[in-house]
């Protein structure tokens, strides 16, 4: 990942928009350029974490980085203005933390035809290096928008006539016979949490998927496979051959 260490670095990658992950402030740290850093993050939405000095230290070893780094994405973010219209099939991720599993998630909605992935500014993975090697260029052709709340971001869907799916291991249709209505939204949870409450309510449905073994769950990256695939086995049913 691209790092730029120094308050005058960062400041010129904010006004330049460069594609930033995150930017890392040291605790304790002020002044009015710090102040213009976190103005600037706040106007382009990237996250703003404050750490300890050890921490940043290390991150950027033997550099002078004065309380401030930038960590930069491997690709840029959409809206979900644009990303949303005209689309059939979305997937949203309620705080999806692994960046393998981002990547793979990415990569299997590609493949399965999924117009864009929409993920949540915190406490969640990013567009790092470690997620672009894992969707092995995927990244390249589908979209990854970033929003604030994904409550909301469901309900601005809704309101553009998408119908809302979540997966979850208690829902109360099975994947392979609930109708999935377009334009749709399938929403997975994180891992070892699944979906929060509030983003349950939001769902129109929740599905699940039948497992035979002990463990009631499946890791989010194949969940969305199983899911997707079965979407767009039905799209290719429906599809007259040429």
């Amino acid at each position: 990942m691209a790092q730029r260490a120094g308050i005058h670095p960062v400041i010129e990658a904010l006004r330049a928009q460069k594609p930033l992950e995150r930017v890392l402030i040291a605790k304790g740290t002020a002044g009015p350029r710090i102040q213009e850093i976190i103005d600037l993050c706040r106007a382009q939405a990237i996250p703003v974490r404050f750490e300890d000095r050890g921490v940043m230290d290390r991150i950027v070893p033997g550099t002078t980085h004065q309380g401030v780094i930038a960590q930069g994405a491997a690709g840029r973010y959409s809206e979900l203005e644009s990303v949303a219209s005209g689309a059939r099939m979305l997937v949203i991720l309620d705080g999806v933390e692994d960046p393998h599993n981002l990547g793979a998630i990415v990569r299997t909605a590609h493949a399965a035809g999924v117009d864009a992935v929409i993920v949540p500014g915190r406490r969640a993975a990013g567009l790092t290096e470690a997620v672009s090697k894992a969707a092995a260029g995927a990244l390249e052709f589908l979209p990854v928008a970033r929003v604030t709340n994904i409550r909301r971001a469901l309900e601005s869907l809704k309101e553009r006539g998408y119908w809302i799916y979540g997966v979850d291991e208690r829902g109360a249709e099975t994947y392979d016979r609930v109708e999935f209505t377009e334009p749709a939204a399938v929403v997975l949870g994180g891992e070892g949490k699944g979906l929060h409450q509030h983003i349950k309510q939001a769902c129109d449905v929740l599905v699940r998927i039948p497992v035979a073994g002990r463990i009631s769950s499946l890791n989010v990256s194949v969940a969305v496979g199983v899911v997707l695939f079965e979407w767009k086995r039905r799209r290719t049913a429906k599809t007259p051959l040429p």
